[in-house]
């Protein structure tokens, strides 16, 4: 019961740095707690997309391990998770979210916004969860692809995964880190940690090190966020 209140704490904690990028509404339903497994997250994010929009609780030092992919995805290979479309936030403690290592390649997370998905209104806040292990292969975000979406990341960490642009994280829309890392991801053309299309980057005591080509990247005359 002391890990469901501090996670319930730490669901609150993330409308602070939302509220620098659009913060989604959480909506007064009850957080949906998800228990250690993948059906279970594939599901809570199926029923928060559906309700249009939701708070996620994680189970604290859980991880996740995604066998397949479980959405068809936008640019380029297919999604992990059920792409966000709707106002979402997940909270962990010690968390990961990871693509198995017998699985077909597929990134981790896509997140749909209006300028990239007509109809879309995805905004993904996520607090102390580690995501790893993404492959997009010829596509873009490796970890996370923010296709004209929200992204804000707080005591998370986006490592190991690759694509061909932004092995960590691709980003079209809004992206803000604050207390979280970039690292040791891998890009085949350019931005191993973080590619920049579109949108603003804000990195507020985050640290973008340990990606290969580069940490960062960007389309001219966007600058490149690290």
């Amino acid at each position: 019961m002391r890990a469901i209140h501090v996670l319930r704490t730490l669901v609150a904690a993330t409308v602070v740095p939302l509220a620098l990028v659009s913060a989604p509404d959480a909506h007064a339903a009850s957080p949906i707690v998800v228990t250690c497994g993948e059906s279970a997250l594939v599901d809570a994010v199926n029923t928060a997309n559906a309700a249009g929009g939701g708070s996620l609780i994680l189970a604290p030092l859980c991880t996740y391990t995604l066998t397949s992919a479980h959405n068809s995805g936008g640019a380029g290979l297919p999604a992990g998770l059920p792409n966000i479309t709707t106002a979402i936030s997940m909270a962990g403690l010690g968390t990961q979210i990871t693509r198995a290592p017998s699985a077909p390649p597929f990134r981790i997370f896509e997140v749909d916004g209006p300028s990239q998905v007509p109809g879309a209104s995805g905004q993904l806040s996520m607090t102390a969860v580690t995501v790893s292990g993404g492959d997009a292969g010829l596509g873009v975000g490796g970890g996370i692809a923010n296709l004209g979406g929200t992204v804000a990341l707080t005591g998370s960490t986006i490592r190991d995964s690759k694509a061909s642009y932004g092995g960590g994280i691709y980003t079209d829309g809004a992206l803000t880190l604050l207390a979280s890392s970039v690292t040791a991801n891998t890009a085949g053309v350019n931005g191993g940690g973080i590619f920049t299309n579109a949108g603003g980057v804000a990195l507020i005591g985050s640290l973008v090190f340990g990606n290969t080509p580069s940490n960062c990247g960007a389309l001219p005359p966007v600058s490149p966020a690290c």
